[in-house]
């Protein structure tokens, strides 16, 4: 009945693996199905050896900390977001690289994986999730090809010095025990070989073989898309105020455009030449809905439905902005901007409009709306909520975003900041400071519990959870050891060279499913002992291992920061099989040439 249990545990495996690569089932229920399998196999026919193995046991992967510091930080970085606490430190990485966007990326990345050889490598990887998001938000750029290579990047950096990565330090643990020790730089010269070929492939291939997602696309499109036209009416203490013309041209305005300014009756046309905005003047604007937002969070943009109310209501967490449009037979079509009445009755604001027809130079609350118009609208969770039962404007349920509450930007950045220090300076577990930081994003205001719960990546807790549960299996039935002395089996015989080419790829490729912890400890003890048996340097398997026991990039659950991008980057597990698996072909190339030569092999 062993055997059986260890038999069906591969099968399960297999077949999970087989279903995520297909990617015809959800995530979610090939994770449940997976979970559910185990719980049946060792519920219906209860396995006695290695101790036994409870349905208990099988669920703790739900609780386990490091699953509760991802779905805890993917909550702090919804509040970076929602307050904008990273825009500026973004604009200026941007800047130090030019116009180029790749450059910004290559210096972003080669930054984090320098950091990471000295901290560990998820706090930097905290650091540069929300820096490398609003920067693609800023450029237009496709998240999906930098946050993949990010992970990847502070992993590569992780290899070069003994305190780069845990696994490094358990394996060194491991040898010590043994009467093996490990140096600070011991295995750097290796390592940096190992990282410069990984990062080359990193940098140059890995973007052209990430596909940019529709979500993502779709996401993309919303920001940078077309002109809505808006009214702004110039009260006391406005921002604008005292904003001069130069050359024809506002430059303090940001990226809203005037078209046209209304002072006391009098009506002025671009260029506009030595005009200064004062109180009382009113502004037809155009812009994108990224560039209404960003001034709706500085309180710039009024209401076009009532221009004469002045700037608009008191953004909380909760205030969203989104486009809806007017439908054939809408009560609103036909009516001026003005006299439609959807301030009132859906309890929204108006910001802007974007025409089917050319719209002429008149005030904007004086245009009549038509079916097909679209509408750009802010208001709470609540508002939204009740809009979606009216048949007389349509949200685009896609083009809701929160409006950032750049005025808690600090308290935002304050949290972050807490819970980089003590996990660099390893002051407290990183799980207990990203659950507090987690809770003071909510408690202060700066996210809600909606959107706190928004940021809870469901298919992260249960791909976690499955995944931990399979790993367990694994280990507790044998599986794992019969792989490891399967493979001293078959390369017994061979030159140290190959034997210990085979010992790394068998290393690299379990700790794609189990732990990269996990993995190390268990082959530590075989490769010392190989390496006993066939008289080789131990410092060469020791290397092996830490090396390959880090190469987790095929799985989303090979390494907690590869899940830590998956939801960000908007990642299937095909996606990382697809980028992954070739990085793990040249490390394993790459030290099957390094290794033998460096140790004397």
């Amino acid at each position: 009945m062993a055997d059986f249990h260890l038999w069906a545990t591969y099968a399960i495996i297999a077949l999970t693996v087989a279903a995520y690569v297909s990617e015809r089932f959800t995530l979610e229920l090939v994770a449940m199905g997976s979970l559910v399998a185990f719980l049946a196999l060792f519920a219906l026919l209860p396995y006695d050896g290695g101790g036994g193995l409870q349905a208990e046991e099988l669920l703790l992967g739900f609780a386990n900390p490091a699953l509760a510091t991802v779905l805890a930080l993917l909550i702090v970085g919804q509040g970076l977001f929602a307050t904008d606490a990273l825009d500026k430190p973004a604009r200026i990485l941007a800047k130090s690289a030019g116009g180029s966007s790749t450059r910004t990326i290559w210096i972003t990345l080669i930054t984090a994986a320098t950091l990471s050889a000295f901290l560990n490598n998820t706090p930097v990887v905290v650091i540069f999730i929300p820096v490398l998001i609003v920067f693609a938000a800023q450029r237009n750029f496709p998240v999906s090809k930098a946050l993949m290579p990010l992970s990847f990047m502070t992993i590569l950096g992780g290899m070069t010095t003994l305190i780069g990565s845990s696994t490094n330090l358990l394996v060194a643990g491991v040898a010590a025990k043994a009467g093996i020790g490990m140096g600070f730089f011991d295995i750097t010269v290796p390592g940096i070989i190992l990282a410069a070929a990984g990062a080359v492939y990193v940098l140059l291939a890995m973007p052209r073989i990430l596909r940019d997602s529709s979500n993502e696309k779709n996401f993309r499109q919303v920001q940078s898309g077309t002109q809505f036209i808006g009214e702004i009416r110039i009260g006391p203490g406005h921002p604008f105020i005292g904003k001069a013309s130069k050359a024809g041209l506002f430059q303090g305005l940001g990226d809203l455009t005037p078209r046209l300014i209304v002072r006391r009756g009098m009506s002025f046309h671009p260029p506009f030449e030595n005009v200064v905005l004062s109180q009382g003047d009113r502004l037809m604007v155009t812009a994108t809905r990224r560039a209404f937002t960003q001034a709706l969070s500085q309180g710039a943009v009024g209401h076009i439905s009532n221009p004469e109310a002045g700037a608009a209501a008191a953004v909380g967490p909760d205030y969203h902005i989104a486009e809806a449009v007017i439908p054939p037979g809408s009560r609103h079509a036909g009516r001026t901007i003005r006299n439609a009445g959807i301030e009132t009755e859906h309890g929204v604001h108006m910001l802007g409009v974007q025409r089917k027809s050319r719209m002429g130079r008149t005030p904007v609350a004086e245009i009549r709306l038509e079916p097909g118009d679209t509408i750009l609208i802010g208001g709470t969770d609540r508002a939204f909520e009740d809009l979606r039962e009216s048949h007389d404007l349509l949200v685009l349920e896609w083009s809701a975003e929160p409006v950032p509450q750049r005025r808690k930007a600090w308290i935002a950045f304050t949290i972050f900041a807490g819970i980089v220090v003590t996990a660099a300076l390893d002051l407290a577990p990183i799980v207990a400071t990203a659950i507090a930081g987690a809770f003071a994003m909510i408690a202060t205001g700066c996210l809600t519990l909606a959107q706190a719960g928004r940021a809870f990546d469901r298919q992260i807790f249960l791909l976690v959870g499955s995944a931990i549960a399979a790993a367990t299996a694994l280990e507790r039935t044998g599986g794992a050891s019969l792989i490891a002395d399967g493979t001293v089996a078959l390369l017994d015989g061979q030159s140290p060279a190959i034997i210990l080419s085979g010992y790394f790829a068998v290393v690299a490729i379990l700790t794609n499913f189990l732990s990269n912890n996990a993995t190390a400890v268990l082959f530590t003890p075989i490769g010392l002992g190989i390496a006993s048996a066939i008289g080789a340097p131990p410092e060469a398997f020791i290397a092996a291992t830490i090396f390959a026991a880090n190469c987790s990039f095929a799985t989303p659950i090979g390494y907690q920061t590869n899940l830590m991008v998956m939801g960000p980057g908007h990642y299937s597990f095909r996606d990382f099989l697809k980028a992954g698996m070739p990085l793990v072909v040249i490390i394993w190339l790459t030290f099957s040439f390094v290794g033998p030569w460096y140790y004397g092999l």
